[in-house]
């Protein structure tokens, strides 16, 4: 069995994987990493997994997306302080699983990037733009060809809130809903973060110019952010995919084992 775990800035996402079965999965605050090992333990238990014998001991490998630092690292590798050995921390190579890497420096682009671009490229085999919205948005464009042609990076939605409300004497941190013309505070924030995060992405799909081409898009406020699109501009609608970052760690764990 294989975990594979994506540890973002806010949020821990892991998956423990039996060949092409997926057994169980589950989401921790990479603000509680110190209790990753006991939060993955508690569902390796019989009501979730029904292998009454299954558990931490009987995972053989670990691979990992870490763009949270080295104290959430360590506490990755005390999970596979065990039988699984020293886990896989991924980094972004030049090409892999059919993918190859634009960047001018190949190693700094982010593996959460590289590993959602791979898994991208495995459901598209074509041109697509690939969208992971979390603490930052990040939107990637791959060409027909498994090239990886560049990207942007901007704050997510909840993070550009937080950063205008910091740095903002007279704005309040409360929830707001998206309206097209707000009339508060609250509305203002929230809808210009969706506007921002959605002109982004739509900008970025024109400059790709072709309307044929797909947008994957994932993460957390993926789903937030889709209704919100013009979809006059897509003629394939914005596809969601649960958890790109973690498929594309399969992937890379299979194409090692092959």
């Amino acid at each position: 069995m294989k975990l594979l775990i994506d540890a973002g800035n806010t949020r821990i996402k892991w998956a423990l994987v039996n060949g092409e079965d997926w057994l169980c999965s589950g989401i921790l605050p990479a603000a509680q990493a110190a209790k990753l090992s006991r939060h993955i333990a508690g569902h390796l238990a019989p009501r979730y997994l029904r292998r009454p014998r299954t558990g931490l001991h009987d995972i053989q490998q670990i691979w990992v997306s870490n763009v949270a630092g080295e104290e959430i690292a360590q506490h990755i590798r005390n999970i596979g302080a065990g039988k699984s050995g020293q886990p896989h921390f991924v980094v972004a190579r030049e090409a892999q699983c059919g993918v190859r890497n634009g960047y001018s420096n190949t190693s700094q682009l982010g593996s959460d990037r590289w590993a959602a671009l791979i898994a991208a490229w495995h459901l598209v085999q074509g041109k697509c733009l690939t969208v992971n919205s979390g603490t930052a948005t990040t939107i990637d464009t791959l060409s027909e060809r498994g090239e990886f042609l560049g990207g942007l990076i901007l704050p997510g939605v909840d993070l550009m809130q937080r950063s205008l409300v910091a740095a903002t004497v007279q704005l309040k941190s409360t929830q707001g809903e998206y309206v097209p013309f707000p009339l508060n505070s609250a509305d203002a924030l929230y809808s210009g973060a969706i506007q921002a995060s959605c002109g982004a992405i739509e900008r970025q799909y024109t400059l790709l110019n072709d309307a044929s081409a797909p947008v994957v898009l994932s993460g957390g406020a993926a789903g937030l952010l889709q209704p919100y699109l013009n979809q006059k501009l897509f003629s394939v609608p914005p596809r969601v995919v649960d958890n790109l970052v973690l498929q594309g760690l399969l992937l890379m764990a299979q194409e090692a084992n092959a």
